[in-house]
């Protein structure tokens, strides 16, 4: 039987970039131990006090269907968040709730792109964008942002890529997988091409909790975004809830409307007792948000020590989320060698930068997602194990 064209070419006919984290696990089934630097999951759970809220409303008789477009209560409190924030006006009819942030990047794209219109994305990208956008049957197409330029894309280069013809604009700030915050320059260019080339922003937010240096800029903010940007968020970064699975689109009412007819047709929305976790979570406050991202902030203190003390692994600017990205040039080897050989000899794994897409060749991903003592001493051997490559 034909599989259609559109669920095949999901990975356009090539890796989807976890190659090497499959390794790893291939390893760890083994009996291997190794060290995973890999993806972005806490080496926290989620908190008891939200777990307990989520079995009280379960009990209570939360597990039926819930409002496809999420619950007035969940859809208020995040609606709040935003507006607090950001000083945009918000309400509930501003927001669905979605089961995750990856359901909401692909029904952001379904509301901005039809079958065959380009969708643009910065590269380096979070692994699922170019899939997402191929499977709402579009056609990605990626805006080299430079690691002469600290990762932050130019104005010029996307309008060059939007003068080709595309609908849509993907961006992530803080950045998956470079760790950099888009500055008010990067994002006001931003907006001034979405506003020349009739674009739709979809802005990947999920990292808003993690802010290093600098600040956080919702771009929904600027002069005459609202109207055309259509935000993604999710509890998984800023509260630890990854399998919990619990995200939300913020944008203009008619979109939201429209993408409850979609959710109507596809996810049924997220079963409530989740929901109800999720707002006794942001209920919570910044303080929470703060907590859980306070580990990250810490190990990012103690990683820029270590890398201060040798002079073979470079560090992109880290200014937000619980990554580091390292250029690892010096040693002469691509992101993908440098990552397969430190996995074979030390059992280390981290993410070749080829995995976010060519502009971070040469460079590794490097998630802050172990405990201190085991992160430092895994950096410590990676920059050990470079130095040794860059002196053969």
């Amino acid at each position: 039987m034909k599989i259609s064209h559109r669920i095949a070419n999901i990975n356009g006919g090539g890796s989807d970039g976890w190659d090497v984290f499959l390794k790893a696990r291939g390893m760890i089934a083994e009996g291997i131990a190794v060290t995973e630097l890999t993806i972005g999951e806490h080496d926290i759970r989620t908190a008891s006090p939200i777990l307990q809220e989520m079995h009280r409303s379960a009990m209570a008789g939360h597990t039926g269907y819930a409002m496809v477009p999420g619950i007035d209560d969940l859809r208020d409190t995040v609606a709040a968040r935003v507006q607090a924030r950001t000083g945009v006006p918000t309400t509930r009819d501003n927001v669905i709730i979605t089961p995750g942030g990856q359901a909401a990047l692909f029904a952001a794209h379904s509301a901005a792109c039809d079958p065959g219109e380009t969708a643009l994305y910065i590269d380096p990208y979070y692994a699922t964008y170019p899939g997402t956008i191929r499977s709402v049957s579009a056609v990605p197409r990626s805006v080299p942002a430079h690691a002469e330029n600290a990762f932050q894309p130019r104005a010029k280069d996307i309008a060059a890529a939007a003068e080709k013809g595309a609908v849509s604009l993907l961006v992530n700030s803080p950045n998956n997988p470079t760790g950099v915050v888009y500055n008010r320059e990067t994002l006001d260019g931003i907006a001034q091409v979405c506003k020349a080339h009739d674009l739709w922003l979809i802005s990947d937010e999920v990292y808003d909790s993690q802010v290093w240096e600098g600040e956080h800029i919702s771009p929904r903010a600027l002069p005459g975004m609202a109207e055309r940007t259509l935000v993604v968020g999710s509890m998984s970064k800023s509260h630890a809830m990854t399998g919990s699975r619990c995200g939300w689109i913020v944008g203009p009412e008619e979109v939201i409307a429209h993408l409850v007819n979609l959710a109507t047709n596809t996810t049924y929305g997220v079963p409530g007792y989740i929901q109800d976790a999720a707002n006794f979570g942001l209920k919570q406050g910044a303080e929470v948000e703060a907590e859980v991202a306070e580990p990250f902030r810490r190990r990012r203190e103690k990683a820029i020590d270590v890398l201060a003390s040798q002079n073979t692994v470079t560090l992109v600017p880290a200014q937000g989320a619980m990554y580091l990205m390292l250029n690892i040039r010096a040693t002469g080897l691509s992101g993908d060698d440098f990552a397969n050989a430190l996995l074979d000899a030390h059992h280390i794994a981290v993410m070749p930068g080829e995995s976010f897409g060519q502009a971070a060749a040469g460079h590794v991903r490097v998630a802050m997602t172990i405990d201190d003592e085991r992160f430092i001493a895994a950096l410590k051997t990676l920059c050990a194990f470079a130095a040794e490559l860059a002196d053969k």
